[in-house]
């Protein structure tokens, strides 16, 4: 009986992975978008975008990034960011 229960035990266990594995195969074959995504819906045009980051140390790092039309360069440590370079805040035009 113990033989018969684990055997049904590594079963279902088999099954249970062969469909998140073939879960997975789906969405990356089929580039499906799963509610919740942030990002899935391409006719949206995001504002924020990190252009280039350079790595100074293994705790800070430099970070160009563009909000809108403008690029903001940034310090970023384990504790602190700082703006190195350009407007302080991104706000829509406006505001």
């Amino acid at each position: 009986m113990e033989w018969l229960s684990l055997l049904r035990m590594l079963g279902s266990l088999l099954l249970v992975l062969a469909m998140l594995v073939g879960a997975v195969w789906a969405v990356r074959r089929f580039d499906l978008k799963l509610p919740g995504r942030i990002g899935g819906d391409s006719a949206v045009r995001r504002r924020l975008h990190i252009v280039e980051r350079l790595a100074i140390d293994t705790r800070r790092s430099v970070l160009l990034i563009r909000c809108d039309d403008t690029e903001h360069l940034l310090l970023l440590g384990p504790d602190h960011a700082l703006s190195l370079e350009g407007r302080a805040a991104c706000a829509p035009d406006g505001l």
